[in-house]
């Protein structure tokens, strides 16, 4: 039997190496490199956080270093290919304070957002690798962000029970209220893993130990309930 040759165009054969060269590219990019080269110069990456007030308010971005356990990764990659501002008053809200008129104010031309705006290769890459940023020791599968809850008990706890409201920014229905001390939670469900919104609601200090959050004694239940609250904001 004889093979018989069929020639492809010229052009068909450039399109085939061109995509295997971006295929190459896309491969060979390092995740753990973009996010040094890119974040290192203002977020933690290898931890522990500051166990001093005077390190606290060095800080210029939020630690990275429980990434993986910490945020969900869809987010991670269209928050990296477009930074939004997610404290609105700064990762230490105490650098950015001014006083005029005797009140005080937080005074946003000394708010700096982030300037990583990578492609969607080097997103994927480089959100690949903040997800290995793990902490081992935190319990998963906790919460089923799937259980049912009451919306209502959810947001009187949030608002009315515990000073939540105080700090964070919250949205329910139309409505946007609360402080700004904290990291805005309009949009947490698309964020955070609620396994790590219970660890974080249970023990506050346990990644962060000057934080300003308080750890609030509370019941399975109620932490269960702020969770899924929490999750339920997108």
């Amino acid at each position: 039997m004889r093979i018989r040759w069929i020639e492809a165009p010229a052009a068909l054969i450039g399109g085939v190496l061109l995509m295997v060269s971006a295929i190459a590219e896309v491969a060979a990019l390092d995740g753990k490199a973009l996010i040094e080269e890119r974040c290192a110069a203002c977020h933690d990456l290898t931890g522990p956080a500051p166990a001093t007030f005077e390190g606290l308010l060095k800080r210029k971005a939020p630690d990275l270093f429980y990434a993986g356990s910490k945020f969900k990764r869809s987010w991670l990659v269209g928050w990296l290919r477009n930074p939004t501002p997610i404290r609105p008053s700064g990762v230490m809200f105490l650098n950015h304070i001014v006083v005029e008129g005797g009140k005080d104010r937080i005074a946003a031309d000394t708010l700096k957002t982030c300037q990583a705006n990578l492609d969607r290769e080097e997103a994927e890459a480089a959100a690949d690798h903040l997800m290995t940023l793990v902490d081992a020791s935190m319990k998963t599968g906790v919460i089923d962000p799937a259980k049912k809850f009451s919306t209502p008990k959810g947001r009187r706890l949030f608002t009315k029970q515990l000073p939540c409201i105080a700090c964070h920014t919250a949205k329910f229905g139309k409505r946007t209220m609360g402080g700004i001390s904290g990291p805005d939670l309009t949009k947490a469900g698309k964020r955070l893993n609620p396994d790590w919104v219970y660890a974080r609601i249970a023990d506050p200090q346990y990644w962060d130990p000057m934080t300003w959050m308080p750890k609030i004694e509370m019941s399975h239940r109620k932490r269960e309930l702020l969770t899924l609250l929490i999750g339920s904001m997108e």
